[in-house]
This record gives structure tokens, sequence and C-alpha cells, in this order.
């Protein structure tokens, strides 16, 4: 039912490895393996009876090897138990019994709730999702982002502030402040904490403390969630909090904002004929009107960041709520996290690919700034408020006398120069501005963009 399953396929399998309901039941197996052997090799239970590293080698390998078999089997056994947890210790015991060790079959999901499980399974497959797959894809993008702006540091480009023509810039700082938004947030999600409970039924440890009241079971839970790389929560109830959840996906939901806003931006360049595009061979931009390049990329990433905010958004608020001490909401909505993070990744894909079907207009740009000197307004009121402030002129209301200049009408650079040789202000400062011209009026744009883009 969803493009993502279908169409769009391609562009996101390597998040569906990691968030499809087969990687989260390969994850709940982990999750089931590594604490049977934390039971058994610190003998927490005085079993005595260690895993070797043979043993555990073969223990690993079922995660290692886990097929579209192992997925048919579970299902299987669904049916039957109806509950998706359950399903995972069958499967592990059936495993240890092939293996020879049914000794070791009441270690398995020993003193565990579902959520145990789940919730470091969940913490395990979104980690793995983000830092192999989403980062990789958005560093791409960004360092590409990177490279056009920096190619054009030099672009003299007019500014549209309110839509209106405005002080000018340079393309490529303008698309400078998109990496530096978009790193930013990519740093956010880098810091992000990936928190795991494993404390029981409510989060007391009562089960593990009846069956072995001698063993520091907090202690334990957290040796045992730190080593599978993640954060111990010690106070839950028998839920993870899902706060880091929420956290996260703010922070991803921020960077798809920025990159919506990119996407805007580059779409209205492009309608400015700033950028032109570069046709695909073969490929149709109307079914009537032969000569049209769409901006499809930007149009389609669009869209699918809207939508993988509405479920971002969506998880992060309820996520965070549990009546009492547990409830399935967050069951059902943690479903979805692939599907957040795919239409993520697509749009991510389609920009990147957009930027690469782009090429910048320095004709175009440089015949805009030749048409708009009303802009060069800005800098004459400037400079005689500085030659006043300095005693070198008396003029008084500077904004006022170049508001009434230009305001609402084009002027010409003939305009502007015989109206600046007409002021009583210095030779020197004259001179600088009667050689100043639109695309010359830039700043540091170009040194700022490159200084930030080269560190």
């Amino acid at each position: 039912m969803s493009p993502l399953d279908g169409r769009y396929a391609p562009n996101v399998a390597d998040l569906g490895f990691h968030l499809s309901e087969a990687g989260l039941n390969r994850a709940r197996i982990l999750v089931e393996i590594e604490w049977l052997i934390h039971l058994a090799n610190r003998d927490l239970l005085g079993t005595n009876a260690p895993i070797d590293n043979v043993l555990k080698e073969q223990l690993h390998q079922i995660v290692a090897d886990f097929s579209d078999a192992d997925v048919a089997e579970l299902a299987a056994t669904e049916a039957t138990t109806r509950h998706d947890v359950k399903a995972v210790e069958y499967f592990v015991r059936a495993r240890l019994e092939k293996l020879g060790r049914p000794d070791l079959l009441e270690l398995v999901h020993f003193a565990c709730t579902s959520e145990d499980i789940n919730n470091l399974a969940y913490a395990l497959t979104v980690h793995d999702a983000v830092f192999d797959v989403w980062l990789p894809r958005a560093e791409a993008l960004i360092a590409k982002l990177s490279a056009l702006a920096l190619q054009h540091a030099d672009n003299a480009m007019l500014s549209r502030t309110h839509g209106q023509p405005a002080t000018p810039t340079t393309m490529g700082k303008e698309l400078a402040v998109f990496v530096h938004r978009l790193r930013r947030q990519v740093e956010r999600v880098r810091r992000a904490e990936f928190l795991g409970k494993f404390s029981g039924a409510t989060g007391t440890f009562s089960a593990h403390v009846a069956a072995a009241p001698l063993v520091d079971w907090p202690a334990e839970a957290r040796l045992f969630v730190e080593h599978l790389g993640l954060s111990f929560n010690p106070l839950t109830t028998q839920i993870e909090s899902h706060d880091w959840q929420a956290e996260l996906y703010a922070s991803i939901a921020h960077f798809n904002r920025v990159l919506h806003n990119l996407c805007t931006d580059v779409w209205t360049y492009i309608s400015l004929n700033y950028f032109k595009q570069i046709p695909a061979a073969g490929a149709t931009g109307s079914s009537t009107m032969p000569h049209k390049v769409n901006p499809i990329r930007f149009e389609n990433a669009e869209s699918n960041l809207e939508l993988s905010n509405a479920i971002l958004d969506s998880l992060g608020a309820t996520l965070v709520t549990s009546r009492l001490q547990r409830d399935l909401t967050d069951s059902s909505s943690q479903r979805n996290i692939g599907v957040g993070l795919g239409h993520s990744l697509l749009a991510i894909d389609n920009v990147s690919r957009g930027l690469g079907e782009i090429e910048l207009s320095p004709a175009v740009l440089e015949g805009d700034l030749a048409e708009n000197f009303e802009v060069l307004g800005e800098a004459i009121q400037t400079v005689i408020r500085a030659e006043v402030a300095a005693g070198r002129s008396t003029i008084s209301n500077p904004y006022e006398l170049l508001k009434e200049l230009t305001r609402g009408r084009r002027v010409t650079g003939e305009d502007l120069a015989a109206f600046v040789a007409g002021l009583d202000i210095s030779q020197e400062a004259k001179d600088r501005l009667i050689a100043l011209k639109p695309n010359t009026y830039t700043g540091v744009a170009a040194d700022i963009a490159r200084k930030y883009l080269e560190n």
C-alpha cells in the first residue's frame, strides 16, 4: 500500500533492512541471545554453565544468518502464540535445542517483560538505521551542496527580501547558509542518546529479586544495556519512556524543515532562470508542452519531507505518553518509524539528484543586477551617515534623501552617479560610491562563504 514498498522501494531498501518487521525480529533475537550469554557467563543464577566461544559464535550466527525462512517460521509461531515476542522466545529456545543445549532453555527470556526486549531492539534498529543509512545520505547531500556553494561563492546575485530587489549577495553564500543550517541539525542527530531499560514488568526488578535476591540486578541491567552500545535508563515503568525517540525525531524533523526551505528556494531560483535545468535524455517535462523541464526533484522532495514530518511529529507526540505503567499506543506507533525515516530518505535522494541536474546562469544573474541599481541606495545613505559622523558632511536625514530618489522606481547607474557627484561628501567617498555597482556590492559574502565551507 505504501509507495516506499513499491515505486520507491529501491531508494529506501537499506533502511528497510533495519526498520522492517524482519529487522525488528532480528534485533529481538540478538537481545534474547545476548541476555542468555550475560546470565550464563556471569553465573547470576548459579547454573555454573558458561557459554564458551564456540557456542557463542553459533548463537551469534543465528542472528547473522537470519533469513526469509526464519521470518516465515516466526510468523507461523506468532499465529499460534498471538504474541510477537513470545514467538521470538520460542525461536531461540528451538535453536538451543538444535545446538544440544537444553540446559540453557530456562535462561531464555529470564525475568523479562516483552518491553525489555522490544525497547532494546527498537533502540538498536533505529540507531543502526540512522547511523548506517540516514546520516551517510544526509552528509553526502550536504557535501554536494557545499561543493555547489563553493563553486558559486563569487557569483553575485540580487537578493529578494519579501520578494523585492534587495542588497546583493552571492549564490554561494546563500547556499552556504543552508549548508550551515543542515550541518547543525546533523550534529544534533549525531549527539542523540539511545536509551534502554531492562528492569522487568513495572521497572522494579521484582521477579529478578525473587529469583536471586543477592544479585545487584540494576547494576547487571546497566552492564547489559551498555554492552549493547546503548545508554541505560534506570527509572522507568514497564516501558522505556521514549523521550530519546521524541528528541531524535524532532532533530530529524528540523533537518527536514531546513531541507524543505532549500527546496523552495532552489525551485524559486529555477523559476527566475538563475539556475537552468539539465534535461535528462528521453525525459518528458509535460505531456503537452514539449519545451518544459520541470523541477520535479525539488517538488517531490517537498512532499516527502512534509509526509516524513507528519509521521515524525506524531511519533514524538504519541510516544512520550503512556497510561500509568503501560499501554499499547507506543507499540502501534513505533511500527511506523521506518515510514517516517523512509520519506525523509527519499527526499534527501531527490534533492541530491536535483542538485546534480541544475546549472547556474551567470548571465541571468548579471542582467538582473544591472537592472536594479536602486539597491545601491542603502550603500549611498550609509556612506553619507559615516561622512556626517566624521564631520565631513552636514547632510541631514540621508535615509529620506535616498528614499525619495529610489523608492518604488528604477534608477540607472548614470542617475546614481549624477546624484552622488552632487552630494556634500568627501571626494574619496564620492569616488568609492561612483565605482560601486550592484554586482560588486556584495560585502564579504564570498569570503564568509569560502571561510566556512573550506573549514
